[in-house]
């Protein structure tokens, strides 16, 4: 762990802590907001529903969110980092590769939840409005907050973030006031704290919901998994010690509603109120209400935005793992790791509106939202349950936390497999078309790398030798750089021999293999050179961690500078006139771009996964731009990508002449 990321996880200060308040509660602190109106639903309010549901809630909150993610998960850090594709990072050392596909399903359901966060936290917040004016449009008011929250994305969250820590401190402490004045009216609430009525709402039909209210219960831990992804931000102990707060937030809220609600017994929320049946309003005063509605719906608007600058993190990252095709990523601010990709931004844009206009009200979301956080969550169990073996913990430590877990989050996937009828299908869909972009990237790149002929540089030191001095040759460049993908210095792609060879010979001064390495750690940038050949050929291993950016034009230069600086080449031009007056040779990056060629003999699964790969990748960014090269100096060759080429083709020749 570097020195930052070390300091941020051992220092505990009041600003770390109010920046966690803004960064990463928003999902699960607007919860309070269609929790209880979503286990209520249109069931008769009596004692055995409301404290049962309390004690689901609380119980959830403390095992799901305090002690897998808070207590546990956190211990899982990459160099300081956090979520589901750092875990999968460090569990890749272990070698198991099947552990590829909890990480790529994960990855997939938290961009879902990307797209359905901000509608139903959005709108459940704007509903409250129905209370003084029922018949107003929320649906459009909806999608204008949601398109000025995407549209300000470009310009970078470091000026909005400024006011995320007030805000949410604010928020927190309005749930927590409005349920203390609503618990001293009726203290029999407190009863919830004991599990025997979670266990008895659970085992039992009385109250319409029995198990399956776990569905519902469910969403008061939603954005759990952003205390876990959002760590390298705020530091482990600041998210530990700001829990305690939010938690007790949290909880005071949800018994309030419930005290609120036991004086109604026998009653139902619609007939309570019948324009905006929600008992999160209902235990505001009158004159409190519209207050309570705009700093709902300014904490709603910050769950939206740290859900979407977490899918650009995850996207990012999926690039850097090649679990998605490269696109334009643009850095508006200075601050480390804050990054907009434009694509992505209006993707779920579009998807956030498809939802409102699909569901149009918050309780039809509430369908949509549990079914694939559950699963993604179930594959963290996963990641972790390999992360603590790694770690060398205690077997009887590991099981039952571990069968703990599945147990109850299993329990959470049957009670939400009742919603897929009702809207949990879209998420699904969602989420099923995002592995089948990461599965299609990460095998195509795995076919393509397996069918890539590797060569020894040493066979071809003489040639290469020879042909930089040979005048008979047009030369190419001063500096000719490729970039490849052989892990081996003594190794090289047949095909960049074959591009300086044969393709039409390329006579340079000096020769430049450059190779980028991935590591498992989120900020490294270090590089090594090779010195293949004295004054020819050269080699530059760059080591860069998975979220940094990938500019190896201006890398490139500093690693130039530093070997000129060294004394360990010269990169003046060779030309006569030009080198006296130490004018700078000219730089020349060859890229190879494949195509499937025809002469392949796929299999059918081959075929589909080739056929897809080749066009996603007419949409996705093009290789210098990816690279971060400069496009003036980049010269791309097309190379044929042969797979199962037929070994021999049998002909026969024909003496003399023939008649057709």
């Amino acid at each position: 762990m570097n020195a930052h990321n070390h300091q941020l996880h051992s220092k505990l200060t009041t600003g770390g802590l109010l920046v966690t308040l803004g960064i990463i509660y928003g999902d699960i602190g607007t919860s309070p907001l269609y929790v209880m109106k979503s286990i209520i639903g249109a069931n008769i309010i009596n004692s055995e529903l409301i404290l049962g549901g309390l004690s689901c809630i609380l119980w959830t909150l403390t095992l799901q969110t305090t002690l897998k993610y808070v207590i546990i998960t956190l211990n899982a850090d990459n160099h300081g980092e956090g979520g589901i594709f750092s875990l999968y990072s460090l569990v890749k050392k272990t070698k198991i590769q099947w552990l590829i596909v909890p990480a790529i399903i994960g990855g997939s359901l938290l961009l879902a939840e990307g797209i359905i966060t901000p509608p139903i936290s959005v709108s459940s917040a704007v509903e409250g409005l129905l209370i003084f004016k029922p018949d107003i449009p929320t649906i459009p008011i909806v999608i204008a907050i949601l398109f000025f929250l995407f549209t300000i994305q470009q310009f970078g969250a470091k000026i909005v973030t400024k006011f995320f820590s007030p805000v949410m401190l604010i928020w927190f402490s309005m749930l927590g006031i409005l349920g203390i004045l609503q618990i001293t009216k009726n203290l029999e609430v407190l009863k919830a704290i004991n599990p025997y009525y979670a266990y008895k709402l659970l085992t039992s039909d009385a109250s319409g919901h029995g198990f399956f209210i776990l569905g519902a219960v469910f969403l008061c831990t939603t954005g759990a998994e952003s205390l876990y992804s959002d760590m390298g931000h705020c530091g482990r102990k600041n998210i530990r010690i700001s829990w305690i707060f939010v938690k007790s937030m949290l909880v005071l809220n949800y018994f309030g509603q419930g005290a609120y609600l036991l004086q109604h017994n026998g009653s139902t929320l619609a007939k309570l109120n019948d324009y905006n049946p929600n008992p999160f309003y209902l235990i505001m005063a009158d004159w409190f209400q519209p207050i309570g509605i705009i700093v709902a719906t300014l904490a709603a608007i910050i769950a939206s935005q740290a859900l979407i600058s977490g899918s650009f993190t995850l996207i990012n990252e999926a690039m850097r793992l090649n679990f998605w095709p490269k696109v334009k990523i643009d850095y508006p601010t200075n601050v480390k790791g804050q990054l907009y990709i434009p694509s992505i931004n209006w993707l779920l844009f579009i998807g956030c509106v498809g939802i409102i206009l699909y569901f149009k009200e918050s309780k039809y979301m509430e369908h949509a939202y549990g079914l694939s956080i559950i699963l993604g969550m179930m594959m963290t169990t996963t990641l972790l349950n390999f992360y603590l073996v790694m770690k060398r913990v205690k077997w009887y430590f590991i099981a039952p936390i571990i069968t703990l877990y599945f147990t109850i989050e299993v329990s959470f996937l049957i009670a939400n497999i009742t919603k897929f009828m009702d809207g949990g299908y879209v998420t699904l869909i969602i989420a099923i078309l995002l592995i089948g972009i990461m599965s299609t990237w990460f095998l195509a790149k795995k076919i393509s790398k397996s069918y890539t002929k590797i060569v020894k540089i040493n066979d071809y030191k003489k040639v290469l030798s020879e042909l930089s001095v040979d005048l008979s040759i047009p030369k190419y460049a001063t500096h000719l750089v490729y970039m490849t993908n052989s892990n081996r210095s003594d190794e090289i792609e047949e095909k960049v021999m074959f591009s300086i060879l044969q393709k039409r010979p390329k006579r340079a001064d000096i020769y430049w293999f450059i190779h980028v390495n991935v590591l498992n750690e989120p900020y490294k940038k270090e590089y090594k050179v090779t010195e293949i050949m004295k004054d020819d050929l050269f080699r530059v291993d760059f080591y860069l961690g998975f979220r940094e950016p990938t500019k190896i034009n201006l890398m490139f230069k500093e690693v130039l500078k530093d070997m000129v600086k060294n004394g360990e080449v010269d990169i003046t031009s060779r030309y006569e006139s030009l080198n006296k007056n130490n004018i700078i040779g000219d730089f020349k990056v060859v890229l190879s771009e494949k195509f499937l060629s025809n002469d392949s003999d796929l299999t059918f699964f081959e075929k589909v996964i080739m056929n897809t790969y080749f066009l996603f990748k007419k949409f996705s960014l093009s290789e210098e731009k990816g690279f971060g090269l400069d496009s003036s100096s980049v010269k791309i060759e097309q190379f044929p990508l042969v797979l199962h080429a037929p070994e021999n083709i049998e002909m026969h020749r024909i003496k003399g002449d023939r008649t057709i």
